[in-house]
């Protein structure tokens, strides 16, 4: 029911997957005058938590629980209409969802407690990274993600997919896994 660009999360809600800095970084970002609506797609044992800390922060009309979706076609829909996927634990498979889908997405930038897929995140292009477990850091990465690229939307779109399609397909993969093991 606004403009207001969407930030979307699609996984588990787990502890480890800090949603909660997003609705902090969001709400310190309110508080600059910059609205952004969250949606997470998906369950766990967080939803409770999250929607307690969204309800006591007033931000009910900004942050959407779509709650679990097995649907790929509904799940492609949200993921491709969203601006910017935002997690702030690992990224891993959730950078491979997203990117697939033409969103760009931010992470936390202390690479050994990354999974793997962070490396698809390339600076500017597929998404950038934030100071880890820096909520400040994590408010101002979004608002200038947004500033610096607001008119680059198809080409960032561009940029996901041409990463995905030529980096993380099987057969790239596989010789990847060949190299490393000496085949």
């Amino acid at each position: 029911g606004n403009v207001n660009p969407t930030i979307v999360f699609i996984g588990r809600l787990t502890k480890v997957k800090k949603l909660d800095m997003v609705i902090d970084a969001i709400q310190m970002l309110k508080d600059r005058g910059e609205n952004y609506n969250f949606v997470l797609v998906g369950d766990g044992v967080e939803k409770h938590n999250l929607e307690t800390k969204v309800n006591a922060m007033g931000m009910q009309q900004n942050v959407w629980f779509f709650g679990a979706c097995y649907d790929e076609k509904q799940n492609a829909e949200l993921i491709y209409n969203a601006d910017l996927c935002v997690a702030p634990g690992n990224i891993g498979l959730t950078a491979m969802h997203a990117m697939a889908y033409g969103c760009p997405c931010i992470s936390h930038n202390d690479f050994p407690y990354q999974m793997p897929e962070f490396e698809a995140i390339q600076k500017g292009k597929t998404g950038d990274f934030f100071e880890r477990d820096n909520v400040k850091n994590l408010a101002d990465k979004i608002y200038l993600w947004f500033k610096e690229h607001q008119h680059e939307r198809e080409q960032i779109r561009k940029n996901c997919y041409k990463e995905i399609d030529e980096q993380w397909n099987p057969h790239v993969q596989i010789e990847i896994i060949k190299k490393a093991v000496g085949v």
